[in-house]
């Protein structure tokens, strides 16, 4: 991808809105604005990063296409470090089309999903990392999400990452002056020097691989599975959750035949609740394909919710699904409390927490909802606040991955007593590793797999 061309795009959601903004970025920028824009002086006259009200104009006929505020920003000091212009338009599909068409037939290029930013990141103003970040910013659904991105978005894990590579770029040029210079006077390495650089940086790659869960989680919700025998109150207790009436309810076993899915925000986490069809033996073909998809999403969930009747005891269907928890995250969910209670609660500690509720009441929801938050996110997140954590995605576990390995093997080597020459190829081989995270190293594939994830005009 050419990234010394000018680019333009449209900025803003496509819709009815207040303003919409075309963004023109490159180094024919200016010249562009200058052949559509109508301000009373001349557009090469406007200093950086002042704002000017004017009139877009076709430049086929003079005719006016509409009345905006134009934002001149000039190189360096812009989000792609080139020249940037922001176009302020009135919000609305047909002005920002014309205004976009009149931007490409006077020499600008329609930019590629996420280009801005990757021009942010040719040019050395973010690194690869900060570039997810905004990505994640974007898409972040709660507070703490945002806050995550935020803290990647000012370098949370580049500088994490950075001071390893640090130590382990030290280390490997230290060797290296060894290896390649024996007869000069090069610092020896202190006894156990090389075991404890090695040792140190692994511990530090293991404290962020440990922060992918949560990460995963504030990304992408925490996903949360409704599960039961039929009229147990699941799909009440979904409605009571969103606290609307998603789900049909009555009285008849076997209501829900398919998965319901929503998103809500509980305690600044992102939940995905899924309310499924109760589980049981059933000759109704339609059913039977709902229990089974019930059983696919049990097993994929990240907690599972078992709602029984408090009202009932537990009978053979409940410790059907019993066999389909072990080994899971469970929270057992006692509903319809408002009845007379009649389960043998004890029966069900050893699935996990056990919380009592109301769906109709909404008696105990408070608690499930600390439950939720605690066995979901907070157990999985570090202990530190959440201002000051960073958390890495699949692409940086992998390399973290491979670099820990590299580093192990760099032990290995050393201890086995191996040349030396063998330790600084293990070594630059989680170097490198590391170095893909920020991007110091990085393929044409990783790049477009990352921004192809972007809108256009970001």
């Amino acid at each position: 991808m050419n990234t010394d061309d000018t680019i333009c795009a449209i900025s803003t959601p496509i819709g009815e809105g207040g303003i919409g903004i075309v963004r023109i970025s490159g180094p024919e920028a200016l010249e562009i604005l200058s052949k559509i824009f109508s301000a009373g002086k001349k557009v090469f006259d406007f200093k950086s990063h002042t704002v000017h009200h004017g009139f877009i104009l076709d430049p086929k006929d003079g005719k006016v296409v509409d009345e905006v505020l134009v934002t001149y920003m000039k190189a360096p000091k812009t989000y792609t470090r080139q020249d940037v212009v922001e176009i302020n338009c009135h919000g609305g599909v047909m002005p920002l089309k014309k205004v976009l068409d009149l931007t490409i037939s006077c020499g600008a290029r329609l930019a590629e999903p996420g280009e801005f930013t990757l021009r942010a990141f040719v040019n050395g103003r973010i690194d690869l990392s900060q570039a997810e970040a905004v990505i994640d910013l974007i898409r972040s659904k709660t507070d703490l999400s945002h806050t995550a991105s935020i803290n990647q978005l000012r370098g949370g894990i580049s500088d994490r990452v950075n001071a390893i590579i640090q130590r382990l770029l030290d280390l490997y040029a230290h060797i290296e002056a060894l290896n390649d210079f024996p007869e000069d006077e090069v610092e020896p390495l202190y006894d156990g020097e090389i075991p404890d650089v090695i040792g140190q940086c692994m511990e530090q790659i293991r404290v962020l691989l440990d922060t992918y869960d949560s990460g995963r989680i504030l990304r992408e919700g925490l996903n949360v599975v409704i599960v039961g025998k039929p009229n147990v109150g699941k799909s009440s207790l979904l409605n009571a959750i969103l606290k609307e009436n998603r789900a049909i309810v009555t009285d008849i076993p076997g209501t829900t035949r398919d998965a319901i899915e929503e998103y809500v925000n509980i305690k600044g986490v992102p939940v995905k609740i899924v309310d499924t069809a109760g589980i049981r033996s059933t000759k109704d073909v339609v059913e039977k394909i709902g229990v089974e998809k019930s059983l696919e999403y049990l097993n994929k969930a990240d907690l599972i919710l078992f709602v029984v009747d408090a009202s009932g005891p537990i009978d053979e269907s409940d410790l059907n699904i019993i066999e389909h928890l072990k080994r899971k995250e469970v929270i057992v969910v006692v509903n319809k409390v408002d009845l007379s209670v009649n389960i043998e609660v004890k029966r069900l500690e050893h699935l996990g927490d056990v919380v009592e509720i109301s769906a109709k009441t909404g008696e105990g929801l408070d608690r499930l909802y600390d439950l939720i938050y605690s066995r979901g996110f907070e157990q999985k997140a570090s202990s530190d606040g959440i201002a000051n954590r960073v958390f890495i995605n699949a692409r940086h576990r992998s390399l973290l991955s491979h670099a820990l390995e590299s580093l192990e093997n760099c032990k290995a080597t050393f201890g086995n007593g191996l040349p030396m020459d063998f330790v600084s190829i293990d070594l630059k081989s989680a170097i490198d590793s590391l170095g893909e995270i920020t991007g110091r190293v990085v393929s044409d594939e990783v790049l477009h797999n990352i921004f192809d994830r972007f809108c256009i005009g970001k």
